[in-house]
């Protein structure tokens, strides 16, 4: 994909999410119970996997930064940098989080991240890949910016029947209408882990949860 392309894939994202309030989740948990059960549950099933880095790490699609300070906590990183496409959540989450020293917050697109490569201890794209453009690019953006011995955590949907005939089409009439449209790949357990499993990543643990709705995998740079 050349820069032109990155550049139409871009503004596309940014016009599909323009009505995202920019402290979505930040507001969200403490207004609506169901959200909050959901986040929280993705908060703890994700922090189980997560490793103490030490180092730098990078999450890509932090919006309004909510999760990015739980992978703050729960890897004791030097620093974190949070990248989004929405220049209003990045700078919701700047002044949110003005105070910490650990915590960075930029505007950026997944697809061509500005980064050095092998620059991160440990990257999270956590429900993010079903709103990108190319998948496979992202992926091979995180495999250039991860750090040899580094690890990586990718969270989406599983598109199982539930989720995806049942809670996603209701969800999207009701409170989270914002997002109808923003999901632009389906990505089931099998094209995960066949987009994952591509010569270049090693599968370290791979599960299930919230009724199998969100799939969570850890990959680990294979040693060449």
């Amino acid at each position: 994909m050349g820069n032109l392309a990155v550049s139409v894939t871009y503004k596309r994202a940014v016009d599909l999410h323009q009505h995202v309030p920019p402290d979505w989740y930040a507001r969200s948990i403490k207004e609506n119970v169901l959200q909050w059960f959901w986040h929280t549950t993705r908060f703890k099933e994700v922090s189980g996997l997560i490793e103490k880095a030490g180092g730098r790490v990078l999450d890509i699609g932090c919006a309004d930064g909510t999760f990015t300070k739980v992978v703050l906590s729960q890897s004791g990183a030097s620093e974190v940098v949070g990248i989004d496409i929405l220049p209003k959540s990045v700078a919701y989450a700047k002044r949110r989080f003005a105070r910490s020293k650990k915590l960075s917050f930029r505007v950026a697109d997944a697809h061509k991240l500005p980064f050095p490569s092998r620059s991160f201890d440990a990257v999270f794209c956590l429900e993010t890949l079903e709103h990108v453009a190319d998948p496979d690019m992202v992926i091979s953006e995180i495999y250039r910016v991860l750090k040899d011995d580094g690890y990586a955590i990718i969270l989406v949907p599983s598109e199982n029947l539930i989720f995806r005939f049942a809670v996603w089409p209701l969800w999207t009439l009701w409170r989270g209408r914002i997002w109808k449209g923003t999901h632009i790949q389906n990505l089931s357990t099998k094209e995960l882990l066949a987009k994952m499993d591509n010569g270049k990543f090693e599968i370290k643990e791979y599960k299930k949860f919230l009724l199998g709705m969100l799939q969570v995998i850890k990959v680990a740079k294979k040693q060449l």
